[in-house]
Formats: structure tokens, sequence, C-alpha cells
């Protein structure tokens, strides 16, 4: 029987590492035991890109599992070094998996020392614990990140106290209504196309029943998230980034948004109302943070719609300012 040659035996090998490199490992192939306080785990992790990890987190916060996708950094290892973080949100109605989908924020030079952290948020799970008609419980999405994933992530693989946020549209309010909501855990924030100020009402029909519908379209309950918005309005308000912009003094805020008018990346003569409205949002928080003496660095671009190329524009232009708020 002739024996294989070299290069045979080492083609052998790739495959095997390559195989492995995308096959989902259970918990009980693993070293990390890693845990939450409240006894949330990863029961896998699946390697689906050169530095790209998914986790599968088994969560009580949300009463079922969830995805969490990590763009590592060079040199990257579970449990070494304390890497700065940037959280990256995604919007409605999409997925953890999103950015690196639909962008190709996997090869920004500027992140290769960053741990870049894409959680599961749900379709419309509004970056809260929902109110529940007043019982609670989860889905508890404000926990499952701040909590269950930060804690897992300084746990076990290799997350630093340095973070910042970024997302879009529903990501984009995370992002504000995080920082709001927990002065000092993000360094800076940026909001693209984000949906900022949900109780504002503007002509045209546009105000908080957007958001009802919006939940509505897509399967939700819209009142289990945070009430009618006239009977909850305090709920409402507790997760509103304008109406709670004092907690955003003094930290580096990042807004850009388009006005609904056709840009370069829209159909010609195309309008979209949505993203008009979501304009008006971010003004009216950025004139709120002015009135504050802690205006924000705006990017209203003008004509533009709820699109990715924009996002991906607005995610490298919002970069310095984020970079320099994690080293400082």
């Amino acid at each position: 029987m002739r024996r294989p040659s070299v290069i045979t035996c080492v083609m052998v090998l790739l495959l095997t590492l390559l195989a492995g490199a995308f096959t989902v490992r259970p918990a009980d192939a693993w070293e990390r035991p890693v845990r939450a306080d409240d006894g949330a785990r990863v029961v896998a992790e699946q390697h689906v890109g050169p530095r790209e990890l998914d986790l599968t987190i088994e969560s009580p916060a949300l009463g079922t599992t969830a995805r969490v996708r990590l763009l590592t950094p060079d040199g990257w290892s579970p449990g070494r070094h304390a890497w700065p973080v940037l959280w990256l949100l995604h919007g409605c109605c999409g997925d953890y998996t999103e950015w690196t989908t639909y962008t190709d924020v996997a090869q920004f030079p500027a992140l290769r020392q960053v741990l870049v952290v894409m959680p599961e948020a749900g379709a419309t799970g509004w970056y809260s614990d929902w109110w529940n008609y007043g019982k609670g419980g989860a889905p508890r999405w404000e926990a499952f990140h701040l909590g269950e994933v930060r804690q897992i992530l300084e746990r076990g693989y290799g997350a630093g106290d340095r973070r910042v946020a970024a997302g879009l549209s529903m990501g984009g309010f995370g992002a504000l209504s995080y920082a709001a909501r927990h002065p000092g855990l993000f360094r800076a924030v940026a909001s693209h196309s984000g949906t900022v100020h949900p109780l504002l009402q503007v002509p045209g029909g546009f105000g908080p029943e957007w958001f009802l519908n919006l939940d509505r379209r897509w399967g939700a309950d819209p009142y289990a998230i945070w009430g009618d918005p006239v009977e909850q309005r305090a709920v409402w308000a507790a997760h509103d980034p304008t109406v709670r912009a004092g907690s955003l003094r003094g930290l580096p805020v990042f807004l850009s948004c388009g006005d609904g008018r056709a840009g370069p990346y829209d159909p010609p003569g195309t309008t979209d109302p949505d993203e008009a409205y979501f304009d008006q949002q971010n003004r009216a928080l950025a004139a709120r943070l002015r009135a504050l003496g802690s205006p924000a660095v705006t990017d209203f671009y003008g004509p533009g719609q709820h699109e990715w190329r924009y996002w991906q524009r607005e995610l490298r232009r919002s970069l310095p300012m984020l970079l320099a708020a994690l080293y400082a």
C-alpha cells in the first residue's frame, strides 16, 4: 500500500481543521464553564469566519436560548487580555448576523484590536425588559445584554470594562437607551438612523402609534413592551433617550440620519417617510443635548433613506469618536 504524500497529508489536515472550525461544539466539549450571576451559560459555540465566533446562550432572562456573534481582535484567545469592546446593535426587524452580512465591518482595520459584540435582540425586542402588563418576566432583553452577555464575555471571552456602543434604527435606540439608563457603562455611543424619541408626535400620523403598528406587523403584542403610550407614559419615558437626555450629559454621542429623500444609494424619485420621521427624532435629541450643554456630533446628511450602505458609511464616520473614547 502506497504511503500518502506530504501534500496529501497536509490537505487532509487542513480540511479536518476547517471542518472543525465550522462545526457547532456543545458546552461539554470546552474547558470554560462560564456562567452569569443568574446561571445563564454558553451551550454552544461555532466559528463562522476567520474572526467570527457565534455563541448560543441559555438565558433565564429570555426563557430560551439566543445567539451572540463576536468579531474577535487579532491575537484573541478566550480568557486572556481585557480587550476594549464595541457593542454593535442590530435594528428591527433583523438579527445578530446583520452587521457582518450587510457591511464589511469584519474588514475595518480600526477594529482589529477591539472585541465587537453583536447580540440577538429580537425582531422587535426594543432592547427592553418587557412590561408585560405590569407582570414583568421574559423577554428581558436589557437583562440579557447588560447582565448575562456582559458577564459571560468578561468572565470567559476576554471582554474588558472599556465599552462603547453603536447601532442602527432600533439598535441606535438601544445604544442610547442603554447609555441613558446605565450611566457610566459606555464611554461613547453612536446611533445611525436611530429611533431615538419614541414619544415624539409629529404631523402625518407619526408618533407612538408608529411603534405600536410596527410591533403588530411583526407579530408582537405592542402593549406588552412598554404598555399604552398614554396610560403607561412613564414606562415609555423611562426608555426614551430624548426624554432621558440629562443622563447622557457629558457622554460623547454621535447622531446620523437621512431626511428620507432619495440619496446616492436610493432609487431616483423615491421617498422614505420613516427615515424622515427618524430625522425629526434625531434633530430633537440633538437640540435637547445642546440645551443641556452637551452637544452631540451630528451628521444629518440630507438626502438618504433607511439603507445599509448609509449605515456602513456612518459607522466608519463615527469610529474615530468611539475609538478615542475607548482609549482615552
